[in-house]
């Protein structure tokens, strides 16, 4: 078996011209220059899989779901095909491989096909013949030969199945955000990165709405031990591990909201965190909030409002939240 794997996942913004293709084969040549076996999961890029999709539907309105799978697919073998195209350019010799190529096996789902297995054995083969091996995210193949993918953030949940299956030592999933943050910093000033966290918080806040990570690959990282690693494509950051940390501590992580009168807050034993939760209560009180629902788990408080709850507010709650840290 191949040793010193890192499997190395590019999402669709990293790729979606050739001025990022180039800046993603750097990187990839900066692990591979480390002496390192690499494996890139890629997804399409940019807009593709979007426009694809509505291309079917002016179609006609009944998409057939086996020739829509066939046809998404293409954007992924797209990516692989050009980046090979560049490493190989620059000298770093490479080969692209399309889901079936990879032996990955799935049920036989349309749109959101389930990972059944996944034969190693052509990817460790190029491998040893010294490859970059570079392969299509979001699809495999059924028992009856079809193309099948695996639905929205499908990409990040080949790289960990992957990554998994070869036994890696790190997963890498690159993307235009430099990490996990304790709210949207897009929508709340004063955001603090995550240098760690764990698998159960982050299966939590991909269930909320966080689009950072496909919550399939949190459930294979967890039940494989894979460490995931969040970076930034486009800088030098540091970013956010995810992996099976556990935090005796009581304490929140995150806070997101999901829709538009949802908050969650997010934090490994936060059932026990009294404090946090009357934090809530008052906040709640003070702001003349009036609360339809209060669900508390072992790692999860959430809370639907009556009324809309804006950004403002969420930005509000987020600095009381994290007040003392």
């Amino acid at each position: 078996m191949t040793k010193n794997i890192i499997v190395l996942k590019f999402g669709g913004s990293s790729v979606s011209n050739n001025e990022n293709l180039k800046i993603v084969a750097n990187k990839i040549i900066d692990f591979k220059n480390n002496d390192k076996n690499i494996v890139v999961i890629l997804s399409a890029q940019g807009k593709t899989t979007d426009k694809l999709i509505k291309e079917a539907y002016e179609l006609t309105d009944d998409v057939n779901k086996r020739e829509l799978d066939a046809l998404v697919s293409c954007g992924e073998q797209m990516s692989a095909a050009k980046l090979s195209i560049l490493l190989n350019s620059l000298g770093f010799s490479s080969v692209s491989l399309t889901g079936w190529q990879a032996g990955i096996y799935t049920n036989n789902t349309n749109q959101d096909a389930l990972i059944e297995n996944i034969n190693t054995d052509r990817i460790n083969k190029e491998l040893d013949n010294g490859n970059i091996v570079i392969i299509t995210g979001f699809q495999g193949i059924n028992e009856n030969l079809d193309i099948t993918t695996f639905g929205r953030g499908g990409s990040d949940t080949t790289a960990v199945a992957i990554a998994a299956a070869l036994k890696a030592k790190n997963c890498y999933i690159f993307s235009d955000v430099d990490g996990i943050y304790s709210s949207d910093p897009n929508k709340v000033d004063g955001t603090k990165k995550l240098t760690n966290i764990s698998y159960e918080e982050m299966l939590q806040l991909s269930n909320e709405g966080a689009k950072v990570l496909h919550n399939r690959c949190v459930e294979i990282g967890e039940k494989y031990k894979i460490p995931i690693i969040t970076k930034s494509t486009f800088n030098d950051n540091y970013g956010t591990v995810i992996s099976d940390e556990k935090i005796e501590k009581n304490e929140i992580k995150s806070i997101i909201k999901k829709e538009i009168s949802r908050i969650s807050i997010i934090g490994n034993g936060i059932i026990r965190n009294t404090d946090a939760m009357l934090k809530v209560i008052n906040f709640t009180k003070e702001n003349k909030l009036e609360m339809l629902d209060f669900d508390v788990s072992e790692s999860k408080i959430s809370i639907t409002f009556r009324d809309f709850v804006n950004d403002k507010m969420l930005k509000k709650l987020h600095d009381e939240i994290f007040a003392d840290k």
